[in-house]
């Protein structure tokens, strides 16, 4: 099971909180996926006047809480969302977003660095929203964090593992630092392919929320989590460029 700074998480599925059609399928979705983080915007929970029944909502789950700075545009006002976060959840936990384009909700790397400093200054547990760029991820861990969230694609879009490539090189280049796939992923089968990969762990929230049964979607997630969790232990075989016969070539029939 995954470990993000010195704590084992349940599960290597991590899930978010907004767009349920209902509280009660919220609920059901946690309790089928198993899931062992649920990530939570302070200003989702703050649009409702106090916010009091979602968090009552939230904290019913039993999960631990990852609250995050959705909707930055900047380093401080990711700064000052990460400590009204930390005294509302009573966490120093914070899923770090500084986003940098409107349309792709790519990450900044400039202000993402800014704010990762500082907050791990004062002592935040960051976790990252980044891309899987390799250099990036350097200045992130020199700032103070001990996580990283490279997306696999857009938010929302449910593309998937958009740059294999850059992915696997990443993962390659920081073996020991906790990992987590966050956003884009569409199907069970691209959270799958993820662990995998070598990633500790998926964070995700539109493909179960906008499902057309959220509850089952999310359990198919966690089954899909496991499977991907058991192949990468089992060792699997590598690709290769030419065919090799399953079959024993020993003891055909010789015609003359």
């Amino acid at each position: 099971m995954p470990v993000f700074y010195g704590t084992e998480i349940a599960s290597a599925l991590m899930l978010g909180t907004a767009q349920y059609p209902s509280p009660a399928d919220l609920a059901e979705a946690f309790r089928r996926s198993g899931a062992g983080i649920a990530t939570v915007s302070l200003r989702r929970e703050a649009a409702g006047g106090d916010g009091s029944g979602f968090w009552d909502i939230i904290r019913r789950l039993g999960v631990r809480v990852l609250p995050n700075t959705a909707g930055c545009y900047s380093a401080a006002e990711a700064v000052t969302t990460a400590q009204m976060a930390r005294e509302m959840f009573d966490t120093d936990w914070i899923k770090l977003e500084v986003i940098g384009h409107a349309d792709t909700l790519q990450p900044d790397p400039f202000g993402l660095v800014e704010a990762a400093a500082i907050l791990s200054a004062d002592g935040f547990r960051v976790f990252p929203y980044t891309t899987e760029d390799g250099i990036l991820a350097a200045r992130l861990l020199e700032a103070g964090c001990e996580v990283l969230m490279p997306w696999g694609a857009p938010i929302g879009t449910g593309r998937g593992l958009n740059n294999i490539y850059g992915l696997r090189t990443l993962r390659a280049q920081f073996p020991d630092v906790p990992m987590v796939i966050d956003a884009g992923l569409g199907l069970p089968s691209q959270a799958a392919q993820a662990i995998e990969m070598g990633f500790d762990a998926v964070l995700l929230n539109t493909a179960v929320a906008r499902a057309g049964d959220p509850p089952a979607m999310a359990e198919a997630f966690a089954r899909a989590v496991e499977a991907g969790r058991m192949a990468r232990a089992a060792d699997p075989m590598e690709p290769r460029d030419m065919a090799a016969p399953s079959t024993p070539q020993i003891g055909l029939a010789m015609l003359a």
